[in-house]
C-alpha cells in the first residue's frame, strides 16, 4: 500500500468504526503508539499491534463518544501523515463530559504504520 492508501484507509476505518479491525492490515507487528499523557496507568508508550488493540479496547470500555469529526489525512513527504480528531463524549464511570481535540502523526515504513504519536489540545 502507498502512503496515501494507508492514510485514507486509516481515516475511513476511524470514521466507519472499524479502526480495530484495520490494525493488522495497516500496522507493523512491532508498531509503537505514543500518547501525550498516560491515560490508563500503563505509561505513554505502547509497543505491538496486540497492545495497540488493547488501547482501543480500553478506550471503548471507558469512554462513550457522542460526536466528533475526523479530518482528511494530511500527507508529509513519503513517510508520514497527520490526522486531526475532534470528539465529544463522556467517561462511562463518572458521566463526566469531555471535548477533545488531538492530532495523530503517523510514520510509515515498508507499507505499514510503524509509529503513531498523539498531541492533545488543552
Amino acid at each position: 500500500m502507498t502512503l496515501k492508501d494507508i492514510a485514507g484507509e486509516l481515516v475511513a476505518g476511524c470514521r466507519e468504526n472499524r479502526a480495530k479491525e484495520n490494525l493488522p492490515k495497516l500496522y507493523a507487528k512491532d508498531a509503537v503508539s505514543v500518547e501525550a499523557q498516560d491515560m490508563d496507568g500503563s505509561g505513554r508508550e505502547t509497543t505491538g499491534v496486540d497492545a495497540i488493540r488493547g488501547k482501543h479496547e480500553w478506550w471503548e470500555s471507558n469512554m462513550e463518544v457522542t460526536g466528533g469529526t475526523i479530518s482528511d489525512p494530511m500527507l508529509h513527504g513519503d513517510d508520514r501523515f497527520a490526522v486531526i480528531f475532534e470528539m465529544q463524549g463522556k467517561e462511562k464511570a463518572t458521566g463526566k463530559s469531555f471535548d477533545m481535540k488531538e492530532v495523530g502523526v503517523y510514520h510509515v515504513a515498508d507499507g505499514k504504520i510503524v509509529r503513531e504519536e498523539f498531541f492533545y489540545a488543552t
